[in-house]
């Protein structure tokens, strides 16, 4: 792909809590309709990561570029609007409205005539969101607030879908219908950044994939390289 094409370009990040250096100079690029999957163990810096994209997290050092442009030390509800958007860890749904004004809240942005178009395709992502409509947030199961944390992020209309360890805590069988429907988000067009701590999962479904540990990016290259690279096996795989 040409360069051009690159949506969402990191350099040299750095991040730190204090004197603690969570995030150590990283470099890593998404293109206009890829699948990227950033893997690695729980505090390798993934997260820390997406937020310093977001402008949730300050910045030490280095460059965010996003459609070319650098977005460093902007807001998050100003990053919405230009087509960035997180599925946050936790999934962070509104727990006392329904799942029709969560869908909404993830609209907020918008002023033109197309949401109840949008809602209608959400709904069809997730038939189960739309059995349980006007159902309360709060009452959804970890799997259905999952559901709901990303159709309301799909509400944005995001040129690039940020998704925070969108498997955590979920029951195996949950597990199977979120990475299903992250592959089919995917294939419907939207261009997609996977923080995911279930690194086989994550790039079997993956265009390609950064490895992360401690703050600094190891590895990269193309899913199937690292699915099949021993110290991925070994090291995330349990083989």
């Amino acid at each position: 792909m040409a360069d051009s094409e690159v949506l969402l370009e990191i350099t040299d990040l750095k991040v730190a809590y204090g004197g603690i250096q969570a995030v150590k100079g990283i470099s890593l690029q998404v293109r206009r309709g890829e699948l990227v999957c950033l893997i690695g163990a729980n505090g390798a810096g993934k997260t820390t990561t997406l937020k310093a994209v977001t402008g949730t997290q300050p910045v030490r050092d280095g460059q965010i570029n996003f459609l070319g442009r650098s977005i460093r030390g902007q807001g998050a509800w100003d990053l919405v609007r230009q087509g960035l958007v997180m599925v946050p860890e936790g999934r962070g749904v509104f727990a006392r409205m329904s799942i029709v004004e969560n869908l909404l809240m993830g609209a907020y942005a918008r002023n033109d005539g197309e949401i109840d178009a949008d809602m209608t395709r959400v709904f069809g992502v997730f038939p189960r969101l739309k059995e349980r409509a006007t159902q309360l947030a709060g009452t959804l199961s970890g799997g259905e607030q999952q559901m709901l944390a990303m159709g309301r992020a799909l509400m944005a209309r995001p040129k690039v879908l940020l998704m925070d360890e969108p498997s955590m805590g979920l029951a195996p069988i949950m597990v199977d219908k979120i990475f299903e429907v992250v592959g089919e988000i995917h294939s419907r067009g939207t261009t997609i950044l996977l923080v995911e701590q279930n690194a086989s999962r994550a790039l079997q479904l993956a265009n390609r994939g950064y490895v992360m540990e401690s703050g600094e990016i190891t590895m990269s290259g193309q899913s199937k390289a690292l699915l099949d690279d021993p110290k991925v096996r070994a090291a995330y795989l349990g083989e």
